[in-house]
């Protein structure tokens, strides 16, 4: 696993790299997903299983989206978050 935690690091470098160029990330990021399945594999579980468990830590959240962020309606900065989307909203009716 510690092999495979440094491969990860390498692999994620490189989907940064395709990211700051703007090149098309999709060996990338499946470089990772090999990566993350072999890791997974050594701890005996799957990568659906470890989706599953995470959908499962995050379902029942709520928030709001905020320029591509998800902020927690228990964050600090949600209620100034709310105000510039309703901002936003006012600013685009005719």
């Amino acid at each position: 696993p510690k092999t495979q935690i440094i491969k990860l690091m390498s692999e994620i470098g490189e989907l940064a790299d395709d990211i700051n160029k703007q090149s098309d990330p999709t060996d990338s990021i499946g470089d990772c997903l090999v990566v993350l399945t072999i890791l997974a594999a050594q701890h005996n579980i799957t990568l659906l299983d470890c989706l599953a468990h995470a959908y499962d830590q995050i379902k029942d959240r709520k928030g709001i989206m905020l320029d591509g962020v998800f902020i927690r309606d228990s964050d600090p900065q949600y209620p100034g978050a709310l105000a510039l989307l309703a901002n936003r909203h006012q600013g685009a009716q005719p």
